[in-house]
């Protein structure tokens, strides 16, 4: 596990929960550093979290990443399995001199934390310097035998320099009194089996930092650089929370983004490229790098987002879209039957520039899927006049006779149907689209038409005709 490329980079979430949006970006960022230094992007799941990390959470995760498209080079690690490893590590350490046990019973170092906290000290235990072995039947943890003087600098590649003075590093708990490697233990020890050169990951870690950098130290071995990145706020600046809507990837998916239009976005979430706001895979990697990361928290801007999916939309393959679509359609209870799933695919480009999200796009296509018979909407009866249904059955008569139904041929029909009347489109172009959407969402008339094909749309004219005689 120790082979090294000239980047690695890791992604290392617990499964104890949905995959974040902000944990998402945190790992496109470290895809995205290094490819772009032509390195390894890695995968570490850390479950030590016994009673919350599940196979139903490590799941949410892989498919996850597996959606936005953002993959590991490697099959995932599991933390937990590596528990002998880390246990080899401490053993080596107490060795070395450079951590010891400590035997100080629970009470006693309760006491001993308060009394710190009052006189504004870490804690130091009284084993640190005892060469004798406590009691046999007394449990014990194992500390980091950390230096009291002296600083700890973090050469972070977003932050600059952060000193921290080791006086105010406590001697960090390795393993706790039953055996079990602590977070900060295991973390070092693992970033370095699996060759991690740069550590990429929100800046709520940074303080992380100062202690992990001491216990490679200890080993004596390379401190991987430091990327905190600032967390990811609201639109109204505070910390992102429910309030403000989804927060998990497979929300952004079950409301309709397309997984490129989220890496996308998510790249330009602190992170930019001049005034390139929209760009492809390729141009992400080529142009990304984690020093270019602003210090400031980013803000989940919801007008942008939808803005960069629908140009992911609209330039997506119609086959695609008509496959995500009956997802959609599947998922409210409405699946496809085959002549359904034929009127879709029909439809689908005529009207996907206008949808911001895959769930609008549905709401688009509505009118062509519809069965007759159906009422017509309270709006489209009222517009329907004596005048206007003899002018409608007109156009009928002069659309059966159309050779051919496509969609430039029906653009011409319309217009010369409304020249030959005198009038303009607007006289029965709202009570056509009426008629033949139900009062649904429909695009202009002639795209309309064509969407529903000549059988269906001369139907819809003659039963909405007959509905009012």
């Amino acid at each position: 596990m120790t082979e090294r490329s000239a980047v690695v980079t890791r992604f290392a979430p617990s499964p104890t929960g949905s995959l974040h949006i902000g944990g998402a970006r945190t790992a496109l960022f470290n895809f995205l550093y290094a490819k772009h230094l032509g390195g390894d992007f890695l995968l570490r799941i850390e479950d030590t979290d016994r009673e919350r990390s599940t196979e139903a959470n490590v799941k949410i995760i892989l498919d996850g990443l597996d959606w936005l498209g953002v993959t590991p080079d490697r099959p995932p690690v599991f933390q937990f399995a590596r528990a002998a490893r880390h246990g080899e590590v401490v053993q080596e350490m107490l060795a070395r001199r450079a951590a010891y046990r400590d035997w100080t019973p629970p009470e006693a170092l309760e006491a001993e934390r308060a009394q710190a906290r009052a006189e504004g000290r870490v804690v130091r235990s009284a084993w640190r310097d005892r060469n004798e072995p406590g009691p046999a039947e007394q449990p014990f943890v194992v500390r980091l035998r950390a230096p009291q003087s002296g600083e700890t600098v973090i050469h972070d590649l977003i932050k600059g320099d952060v000193t921290f003075k080791n006086a105010d590093l406590d001697d960090l708990v390795l393993l706790r009194s039953d055996g079990t490697p602590t977070y900060n233990l295991a973390v070092v020890v693992d970033d370095h089996d699996m060759g991690v050169t740069h550590v990429i990951r929100g800046d709520d870690h940074l303080n992380n930092a100062a202690r992990q950098t001491l216990i490679y130290q200890a080993m004596g071995w390379p401190v991987p650089a430091f990327a905190h990145l600032p967390l990811i706020h609201g639109p109204d600046g505070a910390k992102l929370s429910k309030r403000h809507g989804a927060q998990a990837v497979g929300e952004f998916k079950d409301m309709g983004y397309l997984p490129e239009a989220l890496r996308n976005y998510l790249a330009r979430l602190g992170w930019g490229h001049g005034d390139d706001e929209i760009f492809s895979d390729a141009q992400a990697v080529e142009w990304f790098d984690v020093k270019d990361v602003v210090k400031a928290p980013a803000r989940l801007d919801w007008p942008k987002l939808n803005h960069i999916n629908q140009h992911y939309i609209r330039a997506a393959a119609d086959d695609r879209l008509a496959d995500l679509v009956s997802e959609v359609y599947a998922s409210r209870g409405a699946p496809l039957a085959p002549a359904a799933r034929a009127k879709l695919d029909r439809v689908i480009g005529l009207v996907k520039d206008g949808a911001q999200t895959l769930l609008q796009l549905a709401d688009m296509t509505t009118f062509a899927l519809r069965e007759r018979p159906f009422d017509l909407d309270e709006k489209t009866v009222k517009l329907l006049t004596e005048e206007t249904r003899a002018r409608l059955s007109r156009l009928k008569t002069a659309l059966s006779m159309e050779a051919t139904w496509t969609l430039e041929s029906l653009e011409t029909a319309v217009r010369a149907f409304a020249d030959a009347e005198g009038v303009g489109i607007g006289k029965f172009g709202p009570a056509l689209r009426g008629v033949l959407s139900g009062g649904a969402p429909a695009p202009d008339l002639a795209s309309t038409l064509f969407a529903l094909g000549r059988e269906e749309a001369l139907a819809r004219l003659e039963e909405a005709l007959s509905q009012l005689q």
